[in-house]
Protein backbone atom coordinates (compact mmCIF):
# COMPACT_ATOMS: atom_id res chain seq x y z
CA UNK A 1 0.00 0.00 0.00
CA UNK A 2 1.33 3.44 -0.94
CA UNK A 3 2.24 5.76 1.93
CA UNK A 4 1.67 9.51 1.78
CA UNK A 5 4.10 11.97 3.32
CA UNK A 6 4.00 15.77 3.59
CA UNK A 7 7.11 17.97 3.54
CA UNK A 8 6.62 21.57 4.71
CA UNK A 9 9.18 24.31 4.13
CA UNK A 10 8.69 27.52 6.14
CA UNK A 11 10.93 29.76 4.05
CA UNK A 12 11.92 33.41 3.94
CA UNK A 13 9.45 34.53 1.30
CA UNK A 14 6.97 31.70 1.01
CA UNK A 15 5.65 28.64 2.81
CA UNK A 16 5.40 25.52 0.68
CA UNK A 17 4.12 21.99 1.13
CA UNK A 18 4.63 18.99 -1.11
CA UNK A 19 2.72 15.74 -0.79
CA UNK A 20 4.73 12.67 -1.77
CA UNK A 21 3.80 9.07 -2.34
CA UNK A 22 6.10 6.19 -1.45
CA UNK A 23 5.21 3.05 -3.38
CA UNK A 24 6.21 -0.60 -3.03
CA UNK A 25 8.60 -0.38 -5.99
CA UNK A 26 10.87 2.06 -4.09
CA UNK A 27 9.61 5.09 -6.03
CA UNK A 28 9.15 8.63 -4.71
CA UNK A 29 6.37 10.52 -6.49
CA UNK A 30 5.20 14.10 -5.93
CA UNK A 31 1.42 14.30 -6.10
CA UNK A 32 0.69 17.86 -4.96
CA UNK A 33 2.50 21.15 -4.34
CA UNK A 34 0.91 24.03 -2.43
CA UNK A 35 2.62 27.40 -2.02
CA UNK A 36 1.64 30.52 -0.09
CA UNK A 37 3.49 33.83 -0.31
CA UNK A 38 4.53 35.35 3.04
CA UNK A 39 7.66 37.46 3.50
CA UNK A 40 8.79 36.34 6.94
CA UNK A 41 12.31 37.30 5.97
CA UNK A 42 11.43 40.96 5.55
CA UNK A 43 10.50 41.12 9.25
CA UNK A 44 13.54 39.13 10.38
CA UNK A 45 16.20 40.82 8.25
CA UNK A 46 14.90 44.39 8.70
CA UNK A 47 13.48 44.39 12.23
CA UNK A 48 15.17 41.45 13.91
CA UNK A 49 11.99 39.55 14.72
CA UNK A 50 8.77 38.32 13.15
CA UNK A 51 5.79 40.53 13.90
CA UNK A 52 2.54 39.27 15.39
CA UNK A 53 0.76 40.05 12.13
CA UNK A 54 3.12 37.73 10.27
CA UNK A 55 2.77 35.06 12.97
CA UNK A 56 -1.03 35.20 12.60
CA UNK A 57 -0.70 34.90 8.83
CA UNK A 58 1.75 32.01 9.12
CA UNK A 59 -0.50 30.09 11.51
CA UNK A 60 -3.44 30.57 9.15
CA UNK A 61 -1.42 29.17 6.22
CA UNK A 62 -0.21 26.18 8.24
CA UNK A 63 -3.77 25.48 9.43
CA UNK A 64 -4.83 25.34 5.78
CA UNK A 65 -1.95 22.98 5.05
CA UNK A 66 -3.06 20.73 7.90
CA UNK A 67 -6.57 20.50 6.42
CA UNK A 68 -5.04 19.51 3.06
CA UNK A 69 -2.91 16.86 4.78
CA UNK A 70 -5.97 15.44 6.49
CA UNK A 71 -7.81 15.37 3.16
CA UNK A 72 -5.03 13.30 1.64
CA UNK A 73 -4.85 11.12 4.77
CA UNK A 74 -1.13 11.81 5.09
CA UNK A 75 0.59 9.20 7.28
CA UNK A 76 3.49 11.40 8.41
CA UNK A 77 5.03 14.82 7.90
CA UNK A 78 8.12 16.93 8.56
CA UNK A 79 8.05 20.71 8.82
CA UNK A 80 11.27 22.75 8.82
CA UNK A 81 11.89 26.45 9.33
CA UNK A 82 14.93 28.01 7.68
CA UNK A 83 16.74 31.36 7.95
CA UNK A 84 13.75 33.64 8.63
CA UNK A 85 12.74 31.50 11.63
CA UNK A 86 16.32 30.69 12.58
CA UNK A 87 17.54 34.30 12.72
CA UNK A 88 14.54 35.95 14.36
CA UNK A 89 14.93 36.94 18.02
CA UNK A 90 11.58 35.38 18.95
CA UNK A 91 12.12 31.91 17.48
CA UNK A 92 10.83 29.93 20.47
CA UNK A 93 7.72 32.10 20.79
CA UNK A 94 6.89 31.71 17.10
CA UNK A 95 7.34 27.93 17.23
CA UNK A 96 5.19 27.65 20.35
CA UNK A 97 2.46 29.76 18.73
CA UNK A 98 2.48 27.45 15.71
CA UNK A 99 2.25 24.37 17.92
CA UNK A 100 -0.62 25.72 20.05
CA UNK A 101 -2.65 27.15 17.16
CA UNK A 102 -2.11 24.52 14.46
CA UNK A 103 -0.93 21.39 16.24
CA UNK A 104 2.08 21.20 13.89
CA UNK A 105 5.65 20.79 15.09
CA UNK A 106 8.10 22.94 13.13
CA UNK A 107 11.81 22.23 13.61
CA UNK A 108 14.46 24.84 12.91
CA UNK A 109 17.41 23.58 10.89
CA UNK A 110 20.84 25.13 10.60
CA UNK A 111 22.08 26.62 7.35
CA UNK A 112 24.34 23.63 6.65
CA UNK A 113 21.46 21.20 7.24
CA UNK A 114 19.20 23.21 4.95
CA UNK A 115 21.77 23.31 2.15
CA UNK A 116 22.49 19.61 2.60
CA UNK A 117 18.80 18.85 2.06
CA UNK A 118 18.99 20.81 -1.19
CA UNK A 119 22.12 18.89 -2.15
CA UNK A 120 20.35 15.57 -1.50
CA UNK A 121 17.38 16.69 -3.59
CA UNK A 122 19.68 17.53 -6.51
CA UNK A 123 21.58 14.24 -6.16
CA UNK A 124 18.30 12.31 -6.33
CA UNK A 125 18.35 13.11 -10.07
CA UNK A 126 20.99 10.41 -10.25
CA UNK A 127 21.99 10.09 -13.89
CA UNK A 128 22.17 13.76 -14.78
CA UNK A 129 23.70 14.71 -11.43
CA UNK A 130 26.52 12.18 -11.75
CA UNK A 131 27.17 13.27 -15.33
CA UNK A 132 27.31 16.97 -14.48
CA UNK A 133 29.63 16.70 -11.46
CA UNK A 134 32.24 14.76 -13.45
CA UNK A 135 33.32 18.20 -14.65
CA UNK A 136 33.88 21.28 -12.52
CA UNK A 137 30.52 22.43 -11.17
CA UNK A 138 29.20 25.08 -8.81
CA UNK A 139 25.96 24.54 -6.92
CA UNK A 140 24.33 27.93 -6.41
CA UNK A 141 21.80 27.50 -3.61
CA UNK A 142 19.72 30.67 -3.45
CA UNK A 143 17.68 31.54 -0.37
CA UNK A 144 15.94 34.62 0.90
CA UNK A 145 18.61 35.38 3.47
CA UNK A 146 21.78 33.95 1.97
CA UNK A 147 23.27 31.87 -0.83
CA UNK A 148 25.45 28.79 -0.56
CA UNK A 149 28.23 28.24 -3.07
CA UNK A 150 29.38 24.61 -3.22
CA UNK A 151 32.23 23.78 -5.57
CA UNK A 152 32.63 20.25 -6.96
CA UNK A 153 35.61 18.94 -8.89
CA UNK A 154 35.86 15.43 -10.39
CA UNK A 155 32.76 14.38 -8.51
CA UNK A 156 34.08 15.47 -5.09
CA UNK A 157 33.03 18.42 -2.96
CA UNK A 158 35.92 20.90 -2.80
CA UNK A 159 34.41 23.61 -0.62
CA UNK A 160 31.12 25.14 0.45
CA UNK A 161 30.71 28.75 1.54
CA UNK A 162 27.74 30.78 2.73
CA UNK A 163 27.32 34.43 1.68
CA UNK A 164 24.66 36.88 2.79
CA UNK A 165 23.45 37.44 -0.75
CA UNK A 166 19.91 36.15 -0.34
CA UNK A 167 17.54 37.72 -2.85
CA UNK A 168 15.11 39.00 -0.23
CA UNK A 169 17.90 40.44 1.87
CA UNK A 170 19.47 42.13 -1.18
CA UNK A 171 16.17 43.51 -2.45
CA UNK A 172 15.32 44.97 0.94
CA UNK A 173 18.82 46.45 1.29
CA UNK A 174 18.21 48.39 -1.94
CA UNK A 175 14.69 49.47 -1.06
CA UNK A 176 15.64 53.15 -0.96
CA UNK A 177 16.59 53.07 -4.64
CA UNK A 178 14.10 53.02 -7.48
CA UNK A 179 13.63 49.55 -8.90
CA UNK A 180 13.14 51.13 -12.31
CA UNK A 181 16.39 53.04 -12.47
CA UNK A 182 19.58 51.83 -14.14
CA UNK A 183 21.36 52.87 -10.93
CA UNK A 184 19.53 50.05 -9.12
CA UNK A 185 20.97 47.38 -11.42
CA UNK A 186 24.47 48.79 -11.06
CA UNK A 187 24.23 48.91 -7.27
CA UNK A 188 22.94 45.34 -7.05
CA UNK A 189 25.80 44.14 -9.25
CA UNK A 190 28.35 46.04 -7.15
CA UNK A 191 26.81 44.63 -3.96
CA UNK A 192 27.11 41.09 -5.34
CA UNK A 193 30.60 41.50 -6.79
CA UNK A 194 32.01 42.77 -3.48
CA UNK A 195 31.20 39.44 -1.82
CA UNK A 196 31.84 37.14 -4.76
CA UNK A 197 35.33 38.52 -5.35
CA UNK A 198 36.82 36.88 -2.26
CA UNK A 199 35.22 33.54 -3.15
CA UNK A 200 36.69 33.77 -6.65
CA UNK A 201 40.20 34.53 -5.41
CA UNK A 202 40.19 31.81 -2.75
CA UNK A 203 38.43 28.97 -4.55
CA UNK A 204 37.74 29.59 -8.26
CA UNK A 205 41.03 30.94 -9.62
CA UNK A 206 42.98 28.12 -11.24
CA UNK A 207 39.93 25.84 -11.49
CA UNK A 208 37.64 25.10 -14.43
CA UNK A 209 33.91 25.45 -13.75
CA UNK A 210 31.73 24.33 -16.63
CA UNK A 211 28.34 23.94 -14.95
CA UNK A 212 26.17 25.92 -12.58
CA UNK A 213 23.45 24.03 -10.72
CA UNK A 214 20.83 26.40 -9.34
CA UNK A 215 18.70 25.33 -6.39
CA UNK A 216 15.87 27.48 -5.08
CA UNK A 217 12.10 27.61 -4.70
CA UNK A 218 11.48 30.38 -7.18
CA UNK A 219 13.78 31.41 -10.05
CA UNK A 220 14.28 27.82 -11.28
CA UNK A 221 10.64 27.66 -12.33
CA UNK A 222 11.14 30.74 -14.51
CA UNK A 223 14.42 29.57 -16.01
CA UNK A 224 13.05 26.14 -16.86
CA UNK A 225 10.73 27.78 -19.38
CA UNK A 226 13.65 28.63 -21.65
CA UNK A 227 15.38 25.22 -21.43
CA UNK A 228 15.23 22.72 -24.26
CA UNK A 229 15.54 19.45 -22.35
CA UNK A 230 16.47 18.14 -18.89
CA UNK A 231 16.17 21.77 -17.78
CA UNK A 232 19.66 22.54 -19.10
CA UNK A 233 20.21 26.14 -20.21
CA UNK A 234 23.25 27.32 -22.15
CA UNK A 235 25.02 30.55 -21.31
CA UNK A 236 23.81 31.96 -24.62
CA UNK A 237 20.16 31.14 -23.80
CA UNK A 238 20.49 32.69 -20.36
CA UNK A 239 22.09 35.89 -21.68
CA UNK A 240 19.35 36.25 -24.29
CA UNK A 241 16.57 35.76 -21.73
CA UNK A 242 18.21 38.09 -19.23
CA UNK A 243 18.70 40.80 -21.86
CA UNK A 244 15.02 40.60 -22.86
CA UNK A 245 13.87 40.92 -19.25
CA UNK A 246 15.95 44.06 -18.75
CA UNK A 247 14.07 45.77 -21.59
CA UNK A 248 10.61 44.93 -20.17
CA UNK A 249 8.58 46.94 -17.72
CA UNK A 250 7.26 45.31 -14.53
CA UNK A 251 3.81 45.12 -16.09
CA UNK A 252 5.15 43.39 -19.20
CA UNK A 253 7.02 40.84 -17.10
CA UNK A 254 3.86 40.23 -15.09
CA UNK A 255 1.88 39.49 -18.24
CA UNK A 256 4.57 37.37 -19.86
CA UNK A 257 5.56 35.25 -16.85
CA UNK A 258 2.37 35.50 -14.78
CA UNK A 259 4.20 36.78 -11.71
CA UNK A 260 3.09 39.16 -8.98
CA UNK A 261 4.65 42.62 -8.57
CA UNK A 262 6.65 41.37 -5.57
CA UNK A 263 7.87 38.32 -7.48
CA UNK A 264 9.11 40.48 -10.34
CA UNK A 265 11.35 42.44 -7.95
CA UNK A 266 12.82 39.17 -6.66
CA UNK A 267 13.25 37.88 -10.20
CA UNK A 268 15.23 40.94 -11.17
CA UNK A 269 17.60 40.53 -8.21
CA UNK A 270 17.93 36.79 -8.86
CA UNK A 271 18.85 37.29 -12.50
CA UNK A 272 21.52 39.83 -11.51
CA UNK A 273 22.98 37.32 -9.05
CA UNK A 274 23.04 34.55 -11.64
CA UNK A 275 24.53 36.86 -14.26
CA UNK A 276 27.42 37.73 -11.93
CA UNK A 277 28.01 34.05 -11.03
CA UNK A 278 28.17 33.17 -14.73
CA UNK A 279 30.77 35.90 -15.19
CA UNK A 280 32.66 34.79 -12.08
CA UNK A 281 32.98 31.15 -13.13
CA UNK A 282 32.96 31.32 -16.93
CA UNK A 283 30.50 28.40 -16.85
CA UNK A 284 29.04 27.15 -20.14
CA UNK A 285 25.64 25.96 -18.97
CA UNK A 286 23.10 26.02 -16.18
CA UNK A 287 21.03 23.18 -14.77
CA UNK A 288 17.76 24.06 -13.02
CA UNK A 289 16.40 20.79 -11.53
CA UNK A 290 13.59 22.68 -9.79
CA UNK A 291 14.08 21.15 -6.34
CA UNK A 292 13.85 22.75 -2.92
CA UNK A 293 13.88 22.00 0.79
CA UNK A 294 10.66 19.97 0.58
CA UNK A 295 12.23 17.60 -1.97
CA UNK A 296 15.24 17.12 0.28
CA UNK A 297 13.02 16.49 3.31
CA UNK A 298 11.11 13.80 1.43
CA UNK A 299 14.25 12.17 0.06
CA UNK A 300 15.91 12.07 3.49
CA UNK A 301 12.74 10.69 5.13
CA UNK A 302 12.43 8.01 2.45
CA UNK A 303 16.10 7.09 2.79
CA UNK A 304 15.98 6.93 6.61
CA UNK A 305 12.89 4.71 6.49
CA UNK A 306 14.34 2.55 3.68
CA UNK A 307 11.54 3.41 1.25
CA UNK A 308 14.16 4.16 -1.39
CA UNK A 309 17.77 3.18 -1.96
CA UNK A 310 20.58 5.68 -1.44
CA UNK A 311 21.83 7.09 -4.74
CA UNK A 312 24.93 8.82 -3.42
CA UNK A 313 27.28 8.49 -0.44
CA UNK A 314 26.68 11.82 1.26
CA UNK A 315 29.04 11.04 4.15
CA UNK A 316 31.87 11.06 1.60
CA UNK A 317 30.94 14.65 0.73
CA UNK A 318 31.13 15.70 4.39
CA UNK A 319 34.53 14.02 4.73
CA UNK A 320 35.73 15.67 1.50
CA UNK A 321 34.69 19.05 2.91
CA UNK A 322 36.64 18.34 6.13
CA UNK A 323 39.73 17.35 4.14
CA UNK A 324 39.55 20.60 2.19
CA UNK A 325 39.51 22.53 5.48
CA UNK A 326 42.44 20.42 6.69
CA UNK A 327 44.45 21.35 3.60
CA UNK A 328 43.55 25.00 4.00
CA UNK A 329 44.93 25.11 7.56
CA UNK A 330 48.08 23.11 6.74
CA UNK A 331 47.27 20.10 8.93
CA UNK A 332 49.65 17.13 9.15
CA UNK A 333 47.83 15.02 6.55
CA UNK A 334 49.74 11.74 7.00
CA UNK A 335 49.59 11.76 10.77
CA UNK A 336 45.90 12.67 10.70
CA UNK A 337 45.15 9.79 8.33
CA UNK A 338 46.66 7.43 10.88
CA UNK A 339 44.75 9.13 13.71
CA UNK A 340 41.53 8.76 11.72
CA UNK A 341 42.24 5.06 11.13
CA UNK A 342 43.08 4.33 14.80
CA UNK A 343 40.08 6.37 16.02
CA UNK A 344 37.74 4.32 13.82
CA UNK A 345 39.32 1.02 14.94
CA UNK A 346 38.94 2.01 18.60
CA UNK A 347 35.38 3.18 18.00
CA UNK A 348 34.48 -0.16 16.42
CA UNK A 349 36.26 -2.12 19.14
CA UNK A 350 34.44 -0.34 21.99
CA UNK A 351 30.87 -0.36 20.64
CA UNK A 352 29.68 -2.44 23.59
CA UNK A 353 30.80 0.37 25.86
CA UNK A 354 29.65 3.50 24.05
CA UNK A 355 26.66 2.09 22.07
CA UNK A 356 27.00 4.79 19.40
CA UNK A 357 26.38 4.44 15.66
CA UNK A 358 27.57 5.46 12.22
CA UNK A 359 26.82 9.15 12.66
CA UNK A 360 29.02 9.40 15.73
CA UNK A 361 31.76 7.49 13.92
CA UNK A 362 31.61 10.13 11.19
CA UNK A 363 32.10 12.86 13.81
CA UNK A 364 35.20 11.25 15.30
CA UNK A 365 36.64 10.87 11.78
CA UNK A 366 36.14 14.58 11.15
CA UNK A 367 37.76 15.43 14.50
CA UNK A 368 40.80 13.36 13.49
CA UNK A 369 41.05 15.11 10.12
CA UNK A 370 40.89 18.56 11.75
CA UNK A 371 42.57 17.86 15.09
CA UNK A 372 45.60 20.14 14.52
CA UNK A 373 43.98 22.89 12.41
CA UNK A 374 44.39 25.34 15.30
CA UNK A 375 48.18 25.31 14.90
CA UNK A 376 47.69 27.46 11.81
CA UNK A 377 46.69 30.25 14.19
CA UNK A 378 48.68 29.46 17.32
CA UNK A 379 51.08 26.67 18.25
CA UNK A 380 50.63 27.41 21.95
CA UNK A 381 46.87 27.85 21.88
CA UNK A 382 46.13 25.27 19.18
CA UNK A 383 43.26 23.63 21.09
CA UNK A 384 41.22 26.80 21.52
CA UNK A 385 42.13 28.07 18.05
CA UNK A 386 41.03 24.73 16.57
CA UNK A 387 37.71 25.03 18.38
CA UNK A 388 37.21 28.54 17.02
CA UNK A 389 38.10 27.52 13.45
CA UNK A 390 35.68 24.58 13.43
CA UNK A 391 32.83 26.58 14.95
CA UNK A 392 33.39 29.35 12.41
CA UNK A 393 33.57 26.98 9.45
CA UNK A 394 30.45 25.47 7.95
CA UNK A 395 30.54 21.83 6.87
CA UNK A 396 27.76 20.84 4.54
CA UNK A 397 25.57 18.25 6.24
CA UNK A 398 26.59 18.83 9.87
CA UNK A 399 24.15 20.42 12.26
CA UNK A 400 25.27 23.13 14.65
CA UNK A 401 25.20 20.61 17.50
CA UNK A 402 27.35 18.14 15.56
CA UNK A 403 29.85 20.86 14.74
CA UNK A 404 30.03 21.64 18.47
CA UNK A 405 30.79 17.98 19.17
CA UNK A 406 33.67 17.95 16.67
CA UNK A 407 35.04 21.29 17.91
CA UNK A 408 34.96 20.17 21.53
CA UNK A 409 36.67 16.83 20.77
CA UNK A 410 39.52 18.81 19.21
CA UNK A 411 39.59 21.23 22.14
CA UNK A 412 39.41 18.69 24.98
CA UNK A 413 41.98 16.42 23.41
CA UNK A 414 44.53 18.99 24.58
CA UNK A 415 43.00 20.95 27.46
CA UNK A 416 41.24 20.02 30.71
CA UNK A 417 37.71 18.74 30.25
CA UNK A 418 34.87 21.05 31.37
CA UNK A 419 32.12 19.14 33.12
CA UNK A 420 28.48 19.79 32.37
CA UNK A 421 27.76 21.74 35.55
CA UNK A 422 30.92 23.79 35.20
CA UNK A 423 30.46 27.54 35.18
CA UNK A 424 33.14 27.76 32.51
CA UNK A 425 30.95 26.23 29.80
CA UNK A 426 30.12 28.76 27.09
CA UNK A 427 28.14 26.68 24.61
CA UNK A 428 24.47 25.72 24.67
CA UNK A 429 25.00 21.96 24.33
CA UNK A 430 22.18 19.83 25.74
CA UNK A 431 22.87 16.85 28.00
CA UNK A 432 22.44 14.20 25.32
CA UNK A 433 24.85 15.93 22.93
CA UNK A 434 27.28 16.56 25.79
CA UNK A 435 27.41 12.86 26.67
CA UNK A 436 28.07 11.94 23.04
CA UNK A 437 30.88 14.49 22.97
CA UNK A 438 32.34 13.18 26.25
CA UNK A 439 32.38 9.55 25.06
CA UNK A 440 33.90 10.45 21.70
CA UNK A 441 36.52 12.60 23.43
CA UNK A 442 37.47 9.67 25.68
CA UNK A 443 37.97 7.39 22.66
CA UNK A 444 39.77 10.11 20.71
CA UNK A 445 42.24 10.85 23.51
CA UNK A 446 43.41 7.23 23.51
CA UNK A 447 43.75 7.23 19.72
CA UNK A 448 45.81 10.42 19.89
CA UNK A 449 48.04 8.89 22.56
CA UNK A 450 48.68 5.84 20.38
CA UNK A 451 49.49 8.09 17.38
CA UNK A 452 51.57 10.52 19.39
CA UNK A 453 54.68 10.36 17.24
CA UNK A 454 54.57 12.44 14.07
CA UNK A 455 56.57 9.69 12.34
CA UNK A 456 53.38 7.57 12.06
CA UNK A 457 55.12 4.46 13.49
CA UNK A 458 51.88 2.63 14.36
CA UNK A 459 50.40 0.44 11.59
CA UNK A 460 47.16 -0.57 13.26
CA UNK A 461 45.59 -1.84 16.47
CA UNK A 462 43.36 -4.55 17.81
CA UNK A 463 41.24 -4.04 20.90
CA UNK A 464 39.28 -6.43 23.08
CA UNK A 465 37.30 -6.04 26.30
CA UNK A 466 38.35 -8.53 28.97
CA UNK A 467 37.90 -8.63 32.74
CA UNK A 468 36.93 -4.96 33.00
CA UNK A 469 39.87 -3.82 30.91
CA UNK A 470 40.29 -2.65 27.32
CA UNK A 471 43.31 -4.48 25.95
CA UNK A 472 44.78 -2.60 22.99
CA UNK A 473 47.46 -4.38 20.99
CA UNK A 474 49.53 -2.10 18.77
CA UNK A 475 51.14 -3.20 15.51
CA UNK A 476 54.41 -1.37 14.98
CA UNK A 477 57.84 -2.20 13.61
CA UNK A 478 59.46 0.44 15.83
CA UNK A 479 59.77 1.18 19.52
CA UNK A 480 56.63 2.83 20.95
CA UNK A 481 58.03 4.09 24.26
CA UNK A 482 56.84 7.62 23.49
CA UNK A 483 53.33 6.41 22.67
CA UNK A 484 53.21 4.32 25.88
CA UNK A 485 54.08 7.34 27.99
CA UNK A 486 51.44 9.57 26.43
CA UNK A 487 48.89 6.75 26.43
CA UNK A 488 49.02 6.58 30.23
CA UNK A 489 48.20 10.28 30.47
CA UNK A 490 45.45 10.05 27.84
CA UNK A 491 43.74 6.93 29.23
CA UNK A 492 42.61 8.41 32.56
CA UNK A 493 39.57 10.14 31.08
CA UNK A 494 38.49 6.95 29.26
CA UNK A 495 38.50 5.09 32.56
CA UNK A 496 36.43 7.85 34.12
CA UNK A 497 33.81 7.86 31.33
CA UNK A 498 33.44 4.09 30.84
CA UNK A 499 34.75 2.60 34.12
CA UNK A 500 37.11 0.49 32.04
CA UNK A 501 40.91 0.64 32.25
CA UNK A 502 42.71 0.80 28.88
CA UNK A 503 45.89 -1.27 28.70
CA UNK A 504 48.39 -0.81 25.87
CA UNK A 505 50.32 -3.82 24.56
CA UNK A 506 53.00 -4.00 21.87
CA UNK A 507 53.25 -6.88 19.45
CA UNK A 508 55.81 -6.45 16.72
CA UNK A 509 54.68 -9.49 14.77
CA UNK A 510 51.07 -8.32 14.41
CA UNK A 511 50.23 -7.83 10.73
CA UNK A 512 49.09 -4.38 9.60
CA UNK A 513 45.33 -3.86 9.59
Amino acid sequence: MAKLFAAIDVGSYEVGMKIFQFTSNKALKEIDHVRRRIELGTDTYQRGKISQVRVDELCQILSEFKVIMEGYKVADYKAYGTSAIRETRNTLIVLEQIKLRTGLDVSVISNSEQRFLHYKAVASHTELFNDIIKKGSLILDVGGGSVQLSLLEKGALVTTQNLRLGILRMRDAMVTFSNRSTVYDELVEEFIDNQLDAFKRLYIDGRSVENIVIVDDYISNVLRRVSEGDYLITRKQFDKFNKELKTLSYESINRRLHLTQESVSLLRTSMSLLERVFKLTGAKQLWAPGVGVADGIAYEYAQDNKFIKAVHNFDDDIIACARDISNKYRCNIERNKLLEKISVQLFEGTKKLHKMGEREKLLIRIAAILNDCGKYISLEGAAESGYDIIMATEMLGLSHAERMVVANIVRYNKVSFDYYNSGNREDDMDKETYLVMAKLTAVFRIADGICRSYRTKVKGIKSVLKDGKLLITVDSQEDIALESRFFERKSTFFNEVFSVEPVLKYKKSLSAL
